[in-house]
């Protein structure tokens, strides 16, 4: 699905030096690598402040951790999506409230967002899924309308651009009130081990974040809350400093892909092309078809079986998963999210594919299709 190998030897020989040089440092942890990146990284997403962490999860927990929700706060994301949306909110006791997405973006329906508010509400999770923004000119609306708290998950759109209703263009992850990311290694601009980043242009979060990343450490041995240890290393830093040059250039490649794909696709009514939201860009973290009439148990065999790579972003939505069960979430509660699940197929697409292997893959999909 990710041709992390082919990527690294484009790279091979600035990467290596970076890594290097870290070694003969000896600066591993908090080095002025991490700061370097954190500083470069704002400055690409034109936000104030980055605070690199551990992993993507770490990011969307210290994010609630900031943001000072208490046991039994309501926050709002949906069920079409990976568990650590959930996850975090479920371990900080407050209460997951999971909904809908609109079925051409994958993204969280506004209207499903609003009607799930209740006076217990303080957040809202959009995640950008698959590469591009959610409806966020509708979330913030509702949001400041209720006086809620958003923190945007960017694990799968770092990168995207989205337009205001005012016309100025942003960066995804940086119209909330915090956004969050993770540099896992096959993720849009991955590092080679676990990482992950915070970003807002709020003053006072920013030092909130940093300090809860560092044990709730303000000075040295000064613990003014309870925090946790969630650091990017130096070694990391130095290879997404390297990667983030290139993060525009990958993006493009990706996108190609995805325009041969959506072309070879085009009038084949069983496969469902991915739909672009008009106010975002798409970065093409996956490119995701959904079955019509199709059995993607044995498209899948039929793949696996020319080696073809494939893969379903995801078989079961959060809402049916026995960790997250709940009286509202009965089989058949969300249905667009369910038909989703069941019908949604992911084809490789990344910065190192060739029209060969483009042509080797639609061609497989078809001859599946057709018959």
């Amino acid at each position: 699905m990710v041709d992390l190998v082919g990527q690294y030897k484009r790279i091979q020989p600035e990467v290596d030096k970076a890594i290097s040089d870290v070694l003969e440092s000896s600066a591993f942890i908090n080095g002025p690598e991490v700061k370097s990146f954190a500083a470069e990284l704002a400055t690409y997403l034109g936000v104030k402040h980055v605070i690199p962490c551990g992993n993507g999860t770490d990011a969307l927990q210290i994010a609630m951790m900031a943001l000072g929700f208490k046991p039994g706060d309501e926050v709002i994301t949906t069920s079409f999506t990976y568990v650590a949306t959930a996850e975090v909110i479920a371990l900080l006791k407050l209460k997951p409230v999971l909904v809908e997405v609109n079925p051409e973006t994958f993204t969280i329906d506004p209207n499903e967002f609003e009607k799930a508010i209740t006076p217990r509400t303080v957040a809202v999770v959009p995640v950008h899924l698959f590469g591009q923004c959610a409806d966020m000119n509708e979330v913030m609306r509702i949001a400041r309308k209720h006086n809620l708290r958003v923190i945007e998950d960017t694990a799968q759109a770092i990168g995207a651009n989205y337009k205001m209703k005012d016309g100025t263009v942003v960066k995804a992850g940086t119209i909330g009130d915090i956004g969050t990311t993770s540099f896992f290694p096959s993720k849009n601009l991955g590092c080679y081990g676990d990482g992950g980043a915070m970003f807002t242009n709020d003053e006072e979060l920013a030092k909130k974040l940093k300090m809860l990343a560092n044990h709730g450490q303000s000075v040295q041995y000064v613990f003014d809350d309870i925090g946790c240890n969630s650091r990017l290393d130096s070694i990391q830093a130095a290879v997404l400093r390297i990667k983030l040059r290139h993060l525009d250039e990958y993006a493009a490649a990706r996108n190609k892909a995805a325009d041969f794909y959506d072309l070879a696709f085009k009038n084949i009514t069983q496969l469902k092309t991915p739909v672009r939201n008009p106010d975002s860009t798409h970065v093409f973290h996956q490119y995701t078809l959904v079955m019509n009439g199709v059995d993607r148990d044995k498209l899948r065999e039929h793949l696996s079986s020319k080696g073809v790579p494939n893969m379903v972003y995801y078989p079961i939505p959060v809402h049916l998963q026995k960790a997250y069960k709940h009286d509202r979430y009965a089989p058949g509660s969300m249905p667009v999210t369910e038909h989703l699940c069941k019908n949604v197929l992911s084809l490789p697409v990344h910065t190192e594919m060739t029209e060969e292997d483009l042509n080797y893959i639609s061609s497989a999909v078809l001859e599946f299709v057709s018959n």
